[in-house]
């Protein structure tokens, strides 16, 4: 289970970007829940701020955003949900060690069309995953 970290308009980054990199240096991945631009913007700097503190460990931080429904007060509200993780972790099933993600394969170069051809057809970009968190 990843550990999350609320952050509110009011936290101090730098008291956020420790607690960061403690569950990052034990655990491998943390998750910041944030409501609000204030907020947001609070969680971004002590990212940034988590980043230096964690980069002398060789580890190299990425940010993943996500919408969550959650619920204060009895009101419903959407909230953003920030997965923050070493690129090369992957959630264990059943082990605690961290591994590399398999090699993706690299898309074909762009080929110009032929005079006359029809446009290429876009690639759709994946799915969004919504999560209830009560």
């Amino acid at each position: 289970m990843v550990e999350v970290l609320k952050v509110s308009s009011r936290s101090n980054p730098n008291s956020v970007a420790g607690a960061l990199a403690g569950v990052l240096r034990q655990c491998g991945a943390v998750e910041v829940q944030v409501v609000g631009a204030g907020a947001l913007n609070q969680a971004v700097k002590a990212i940034a701020i988590a980043r230096g503190f964690v980069a002398p460990s060789n580890i190299d931080l990425v940010c993943i955003p996500t919408f969550a429904d959650i619920e204060i007060d009895g009101e419903g509200r959407t909230a953003i949900r920030l997965a923050v993780q070493d690129r090369t972790w992957r959630q264990p099933s059943d082990s605690t060690q961290r591994s590399a993600p398999p090699a993706q394969p690299r898309p074909a170069p762009a080929v110009p069309a032929a005079q006359g051809a029809p446009p290429p057809t876009p690639i759709a970009p994946p799915p969004v995953a919504r999560h209830a968190f009560g």
